[in-house]
């Protein structure tokens, strides 16, 4: 369970610049619940999975998960129950390593540190078998640096590499933004699948509306650092991007024209 308890976080506070990212925010998350984010550019959806991750410090308030108080935890920390991935295919990946390499380290990351190096033949089976899921050819590239490898190939290693040990969290901030639409159907097709069978808990920014009503079963909308919009259960089933553009509307007073790429496509 993620509990997020009344956080605030000010950037360049007092300045003639201070910008409040993040106002008075509170959200819980079950255990295996799967949320997507939306809202227009500056809402502040990434800087909530930045303090959620520890590359950011909140001002105020307190994040825990499953109890254990993350507030104030460093992001080289948290990243021991935390999974996340990026925009950016190489970020979170060391590039001048094989993929092999790439998944040990992931897969050895709660195990204890006196282990005897090395990749196991065990370990190169499972890695084959996991990545051949992917079905991106990777499965026969063990040996080859990440550096080497597409974007796509690089998206999908990482969501492996981020769940080959369940996480307590899941943090995917618009992870298939720069992809080709081939290939990022092909990533997200992947999420839904390891989320599912994991039931791993996750956080999901789109900036689609149709994929975000389409993933998960839960939708949450921010605008200017709060949360303006919870939608679950029938409601969100019977809602249509239409429907949700019209509702965001009329709760943030803000329209839409401007922010055109949020819109389904």
């Amino acid at each position: 369970m993620l509990e997020i308890r009344s956080i605030k976080k000010v950037f360049e506070a007092g300045s003639i610049n201070e910008k409040i990212a993040i106002n008075n925010l509170s959200l819980t998350l079950e255990e295996g619940e799967f949320v997507t984010i939306i809202g227009d550019n500056g809402a502040g959806k990434s800087t909530l999975l930045n303090c959620i991750a520890g590359e950011y410090i909140v001002d105020e308030g307190r994040i825990l998960l499953d109890g254990i108080d993350i507030t104030y935890m460093p992001e080289y920390k948290s990243s021991q129950y935390i999974g996340r991935v990026f925009q950016d295919p190489l970020k979170g990946t060391a590039y001048d390593m094989t993929i092999a390499e790439n998944l040990a380290i992931a897969y050895a990351k709660d195990k204890p540190k006196n282990l005897q190096p090395g990749i196991r033949k065990s370990d190169i089976k499972m890695f084959r078998e996991k990545l051949s899921l992917i079905q991106l050819g990777l499965e026969d590239r063990l040996n080859q640096k990440v550096s080497l490898i597409s974007g796509g190939q690089s998206l999908a290693m990482t969501l492996l590499m981020d769940t080959i040990v369940k996480p307590k969290l899941l943090l995917l901030d618009e992870h298939i933004a720069a992809l080709d639409p081939k290939i990022a159907k092909k990533v997200l097709q992947l999420t839904g699948e390891i989320v599912e069978k994991e039931k791993i808990t996750t956080m999901m920014i789109t900036h689609n509306m149709k994929v975000a009503l389409e993933y998960g079963s839960r939708t949450i909308m921010m605008h200017e650092g709060q949360i303006i919009l919870d939608i679950k259960g029938e409601e969100r089933e019977e809602m249509t991007v239409e429907s949700l553009i019209n509702l965001f509307g009329k709760k943030a007073k803000h329209d839409l024209e401007n922010d055109r790429i949020l819109l389904s496509r």
